[in-house]
């Protein structure tokens, strides 16, 4: 494993006042590029050939580096690359999607904003789990077996997805007729059932609100508040209730975008207590805890309980939707701050104080 001593030696070596600020060209690449270009760091992609034409329109990565597929940045010779442009990396979804987290603690010997260790509490759902229910958040019962299901559940796979191949069932044999669609429809495969988490559907409305973790002030800020625009089943709606049962449809939840949301305002101390509790449990469970950006997906009952199914240790797409314009943000900072700024604006700061090996791992 990757450790702290092993990347203050890395960091040695680096000219810390011509840091680069580097992400894999996808998920938030632009939200990440444009604050960083904003607070005046040089910044790289690593991109797929495909892809770099939005690098072009939007020409916010100062270097691109072209791959053909993501794994290659574990390769040697692009991380000196990384390291003689003194890049610190930025985790987003693409990070724990395309590679393992054993892979990310122990083969990236490039800096990373942010702690390791928790993007495998993440990614194992179980542990994640744990975690959040010791930080106090109400969670929606789970299942060990789809033998177990006596009432509606969602069934998801782990990592970021992006809600692909995603379905709702109600029993057993509910869940295996769905099981079977979606690997016919190639969302699925056959050995992936043993690796579906399922867990009771909480009906309510779908909040994430995205938090940022400040090592530098000692303090956990709400930064963004977003939902998710999920491909079929948001589109289910336009057809009647009739011809759905008709042609038995079975959405999924494939994730095309986001949509900002403003929360009523006696929501927010609950909102703001669970980031709290979480980042404090982190502290105990991975110390230093969270550094930078976090997200908590919950759905909100029309009780108003408020129940956590998910955390993404790291910056979400949701909160793009912010760029320039959250009003979380603004409160707290005033005209044009977001997500991609803030992690600027703390990695900025580390650097001024001497503290930046407090801030990556």
């Amino acid at each position: 494993m990757i450790t702290y001593h092993d990347i203050e030696k890395i960091l040695s070596k680096y000219d810390e006042k011509k840091l680069s600020i580097a992400t894999l060209g996808s998920h938030s690449s632009l939200n990440i590029f444009k604050g960083a270009k904003e607070e005046g760091f040089r910044t790289v992609a690593i991109c797929k050939e495909k892809d770099a034409i939005l690098y072009k329109k939007f020409p916010l990565a100062d270097e691109i580096i072209i791959v053909s597929d993501f794994t290659e940045i574990l390769n040697d010779a692009l991380q000196e690359r990384l390291r003689k442009l003194n890049a610190v990396l930025i985790p987003h979804g693409s990070f724990t999607a395309y590679l393992s987290t054993e892979e990310l603690q122990n083969n990236l010997h490039v800096p990373m904003l942010g702690n390791r260790q928790l993007l495998h509490w993440e990614a194992n759902r179980k542990e994640q789990e744990a975690w959040l229910r010791q930080a106090g958040l109400r969670l929606p019962a789970t299942f060990k077996s789809p033998a177990d299901i006596d009432r509606l559940i969602i069934a998801k796979l782990p990592g970021a997805k992006g809600g692909r191949g995603y379905f709702l069932a109600n029993s057993p044999k509910s869940f295996h007729k769905k099981f079977k669609e979606m690997v016919k429809r190639g969302l699925l495969k056959e050995s992936d059932v043993d690796k579906v988490h399922l867990q009771e559907y909480a009906l309510g409305v779908n909040v994430y609100p995205s938090y940022f973790s400040s090592i530098i002030k000692d303090d956990v800020e709400l930064l963004a508040m977003d939902r998710r625009y999920e491909s079929a089943v948001d589109a289910i709606g336009k057809i009647p209730a009739a011809e759905q049962l008709e042609v038995d449809i079975s959405p999924t939840y494939t994730i095309v975008g986001n949509f900002p949301i403003v929360l009523r305002e006696s929501l927010l101390p609950e909102i703001i207590r669970m980031g709290d509790n979480v980042h404090k449990k982190a502290r105990e469970l991975a110390p230093p805890g969270i550094i930078g950006p976090f997200c908590l997906e919950t759905v909100i009952t029309d009780d108003l309980r408020i129940f956590t199914f998910e955390i993404s240790a790291r910056i979400v797409a949701g909160t793009n939707v912010g760029i320039g314009t959250s009003p979380y943000a603004y409160l707290r900072y005033g005209e044009n701050m977001y997500m991609g700024r803030r992690i600027a604006v703390e990695i900025k700061e580390a650097t001024r104080q001497g503290r930046l090996i407090d801030v990556v791992a």
